[in-house]
């Protein structure tokens, strides 16, 4: 993108989050213009390029929107919006993350919307998943997200703080980040190419992204993979049990019952599960129909306020407490989150190293690292660890002292780990956001400094390798 629309010239969001192959999917589009353009891209490594295009441009007709105000109670910002434009999946398209980029004719302004193509029936030994509940939640567009940040209004642009939506809805667009560097990569593309949280002072990498570049490595190194998003993980059982690894993007925090049901049944029947960063399973949502019947487009995310107010808690019915929009760690739904993935959400923001501690096992094979190795500056931005409900069995491969950036006298001790089940299914999870840095440089110089990480990557094959993953070309 190269005149990112920072003045929302055109904006856009999909009428759902993936969208089989062969089948149709729909883009409301907002702009002044009288008309725009529209083409498809899918991402990926593409020898370094990054994206292929597979569709387009094409001219559309340019509608002006209404915008909506957040709902006075919930805080829902809702869109209805009309004339959209609608897009034939070609069957033969590969499972990948996919950007419609909108280019409006009058200040040629751009911006992207982001959606998954599912092929629910390849042979692909990894599925990852796109974290788009998180991105759902961040999502400040119409002056309202699951936050205090970015819940006072949409001057300028979310940096104030307020009551936060306690419902959001996939029916919007996603804000631009506050950063501009961060804006000109990502654009409208939630938090896959650059995040969208205001940039504290002291922590100038935290406008940069995850996904993309877990996504770009897999591809590079020849690894099959499909795609899902949490709304597929919560309808579509067989999109997770059907695969020898199950991959969960980097900052994967908000996941509804049925999500981690049909995953926790999956790794009881033999799927590897990988969590590739940390803070993953931290509360539980609500996938909730829109005001229209079409499920899956709201998410219920009471949080803080859902004793008061969560209607699951208030409706003086018992048997549906353990729905509530609360940690899943905490009453009354008390299914921690290190009991699925070994370790547990601890802190953040924080920007350190891993430490190795224990390099005779499998996973640090051809790594050359030795007990007190550091994997440099893949520590962050949040970090995971062990606490008291660890599985059986969990083996704990690096122990890591790491300091909060804000606050130095907070300090924790975070771990990566791994532990094996019965069924055969095992389980890898890195402890920290920022593993990915050390497989790919996406955002490298506009948003951060490199961590590439020969050692990480190394790991990462290994644990893929041992979790039944078949790498078909290099």
């Amino acid at each position: 993108m190269t005149r990112p629309a920072l003045e929302r010239e055109i904006e856009g969001y999909a009428s759902a989050c993936s969208v089989s192959a062969g089948e149709t999917i729909q883009f409301y589009v907002n702009t002044e213009a009288p008309s725009y353009a529209i083409e498809i891209f899918r991402m990926g490594w593409y020898d370094g390029r990054g994206a292929r295009q597979v569709w387009g441009p094409v001219s559309a007709r340019g509608v002006r929107q209404s915008i909506p105000a957040p709902d006075p109670d919930t805080g829902l910002v809702d869109c209805d919006w009309q004339e959209p434009f609608k897009l034939d999946v070609r069957s033969n398209w590969l499972s990948g993350v996919y950007l419609a980029k909108l280019e409006e004719i009058t200040f040629r302004r751009q911006s992207y919307i982001i959606f998954v193509v599912r092929k629910d029936n390849d042979n692909a030994d990894i599925v990852y998943q796109l974290p788009v509940n998180t991105y759902q939640v961040y999502n400040f567009w119409g002056g309202k997200s699951g936050y205090e940040w970015g819940s006072g209004g949409e001057l300028p642009w979310g940096s104030s703080a307020g009551r936060p939506a306690v419902v959001v809805s996939f029916n919007r667009p996603y804000a631009r980040s506050t950063n501009p560097a961060a804006a000109a990569l990502g654009m409208g593309a939630g938090e896959f190419l650059s995040n969208v949280q205001p940039v504290r002072e002291g922590y100038p990498i935290s406008s940069a992204g995850w996904d993309y570049n877990t996504v770009r490595w897999l591809e590079r190194e020849g690894y099959y993979v499909t795609y899902i998003t949490n709304v597929d993980s919560h309808n579509l059982p067989d999109a997770v049990s059907r695969r020898r690894v199950f991959i969960a993007g980097a900052h994967d925090e908000y996941w509804s019952l049925e999500s981690r049901t049909n995953i926790e049944k999956a790794l009881s029947n033999g799927t590897c599960l990988i969590f590739s960063g940390a803070n993953a399973v931290y509360w539980q949502v609500r996938q909730e129909k829109d005001r229209k019947g079409r499920p899956c487009r709201f998410l219920a995310i009471y949080k803080e306020s859902a004793a008061a107010s969560d209607p699951v808690l208030i409706d003086g019915d018992p048997s549906n407490d353990h729905l509530a929009t609360t940690n899943w760690r905490e009453a009354p739904v008390s299914q921690p989150e290190d009991k699925l993935i070994g370790i547990s959400y601890l802190m953040d923001p924080v920007d350190g190293n891993i430490v190795i501690t224990n390099p005779s096992h499998w996973a640090f094979e051809n790594t050359g690292l030795r007990e007190g190795s550091e994997l440099v500056g893949l520590l962050g931005y949040e970090v995971d660890g062990v606490t008291s409900h660890a599985p059986e069995g969990l083996v704990v491969l690096a122990t890591s002292p790491a300091q909060n950036l804000y606050d130095p006298k907070r300090s924790v001790v975070a771990n990566m780990a791994t532990y094996a089940v019965p069924s055969g299914g095992q389980v890898f999870a890195t402890g920290s956001i920022q593993w990915c840095w050390g497989l790919d440089d996406f955002n490298v110089p506009e948003l951060r400094t490199s961590r590439l990480n020969d050692a990480a990557a190394q790991i990462t094959h290994n644990v893929l390798t041992r979790f039944g993953a078949r790498r078909y070309s290099s």
